[in-house]
């Protein structure tokens, strides 16, 4: 297993080359770069060194927050009071559903297209999206490999996504290291683990 160092330049070679190499689709421009959920702050710092470094090679990387997204959907739909009404009502589990309702049905802000609509103006040439705080959806608010199959053909925008979770088996991850939850058997992108 790669240092999170060696994977964060392993990441930048391929950011780097002409074409870049991080990509396992052209309709899914994404990958994925593991960090072990204690390392949050480290993979930040990184992150913005990284970020530093691509503007030599002409590359822009723009960083959006799925936690601002979370709650950017929360506020936009019943609002903060109405689920914490919710989880005093019904539970921490009712509340949690409802949010995750809020972010995949149509009626509500899917997650996948206010991600798209932040990187429609972005240059795919140009523009590489960090996104981060993937944290924010623990414990099972929304899975990681529902975004990128739901981003399928939705961006030609290069991304990476900065996971917070374990090796589990051979290729498979667990977000945020949680027991409970399922490793899906592949998330068709490029892992930097």
């Amino acid at each position: 297993m790669l240092s999170l160092k060696e994977r964060f330049d392993l990441l930048e070679r391929d950011l780097t080359a002409r074409p870049l190499r991080i990509t396992v689709h052209q309709d899914l421009p994404f990958a994925i770069l593991r960090y072990d959920p204690d390392e949050e702050w480290k993979t930040r710092r990184e992150a913005r060194l990284l970020a530093a470094r691509l503007v030599v090679h002409s590359k822009e990387a723009v960083t959006i927050s799925l936690a601002e997204l979370l709650w950017d959907a929360i506020d936009k739909s019943e609002g903060l009071d109405a689920v914490v009404q919710l989880e005093r009502e019904r539970g921490f589990e009712s509340a949690q559903e409802q949010v995750t309702t809020y972010l995949s049905d149509t009626d509500w802000l899917p997650l996948p297209g206010l991600l798209a609509d932040r990187m429609k103006a972005l240059d795919p040439k140009r523009h590489i999206v960090f996104l981060m705080r993937a944290g924010s959806m623990a414990p099972a608010i929304y899975q990681m490999s529902k975004l990128l199959e739901e981003m399928h053909g939705r961006t030609k925008v290069p991304a990476i996504l900065f996971y917070p979770g374990t090796i589990e088996g051979d290729s498979g991850l667990r977000f945020m290291g949680c027991q409970d939850r399922v490793s899906p058997s592949s998330y068709r992108v490029k892992i930097y683990s």
